[in-house]
């Protein structure tokens, strides 16, 4: 314990306390909305994508973050025109990722840098984030937040029954868009904390938690956000206080994050009287 509080004088320990927040933040605000909409898979194909694209920055320019950037954006605009109804989507989505996965391993082959460059885009690396990172996460967060205050309402309404919110004059279709290119920045940003391969412990696990508390849709994005927040600094904080061991803080988020939603389970279950979810598939 003595050494987590030590290290928490050094810059490293700083900046990537910082990173953490406000990627859980972001994810916290996200993935509410990925659940009501049933969009779970479509984060995996993201963060499994966005690993090809980070492999084809660093071969390219030597950097994953831009690649992964650029990539999950182009990804976010092929699933919206791939397949507009959630069951199209979904094939799209599986049709895609399974090609994807396949050039990224063969990108990789091609790369002759450090190995822990390739480890980073697969599990995350806070550790390394520099004062430039954290700036560039704080600008990506304000960009999610400014949008999602934006839309938020309409957002509501059309993930929660899409067909009454066409019928009312939403621009269902272009609100999908955009808060698929949001998305697609909330995973860049998450996959630097845990990595393309944990990414959904912070992306869908914090609001799969949060429902089994509330069916006030504010409160559920609030408590989406505040276990997002538990499972990044306190995965994070508890990987600087066994930083003697070799266990990576992606590792230790995933399973905060995992904690929390047993918690959350299994308080469901014993609470007296039986709460009605928020709309959207069951998680």
């Amino acid at each position: 314990m003595s050494n987590m509080f030590e290290l928490l004088h050094y810059s490293f320990a700083q900046h990537a306390l910082i990173a953490a927040t406000l990627i859980a933040l972001t994810c916290g605000l996200v993935a509410p909305f990925v659940v009501m909409r049933d969009m779970a898979f479509a984060v995996h194909g993201t963060a499994e994508l966005s690993f090809t694209s980070a492999v084809a920055g660093l071969l390219i320019a030597g950097d994953a973050v831009r690649g992964a950037l650029i990539g999950s954006l182009v990804i976010a605009a092929a699933f919206a025109l791939l397949g507009r109804r959630q069951r199209e989507g979904n094939t799209a989505i599986g049709v895609v990722l399974a090609f994807g996965l396949g050039l990224g391993v063969f990108l990789l082959s091609f790369y002759n840098g450090f190995a822990s460059a390739a480890t980073n885009i697969l599990f995350g690396s806070l550790v390394t984030a520099s004062t430039g990172d954290v700036l560039v996460l704080g600008a990506l967060a304000l960009v999610v937040l400014i949008v999602m205050v934006v839309i938020f309402r309409p957002l509501l309404f059309a993930s929660v029954d899409s067909a009454v919110a066409s019928a009312r004059g939403v621009p269902v279709n272009a609100l999908s868009l955009v808060f698929l290119v949001l998305l697609a920045l909330t995973v860049t940003e998450a996959a630097q904390v845990v990595g393309t391969l944990l990414v959904l412990s912070l992306a869908i696990t914090p609001a799969a938690s949060a429902r089994r508390w509330t069916a006030d849709p504010l409160k559920f994005v609030a408590v989406s956000v505040a276990f997002a927040l538990i499972a990044a600094d306190g995965g994070f904080l508890l990987s600087l206080a066994l930083s003697d061991t070799d266990i990576k803080a992606s590792v230790l988020i995933a399973f905060v994050s995992f904690a929390l939603y047993l918690v959350s389970v299994v308080a469901e279950r014993v609470r007296p009287e039986p709460r009605r979810q928020v709309s959207g598939a069951a998680a």
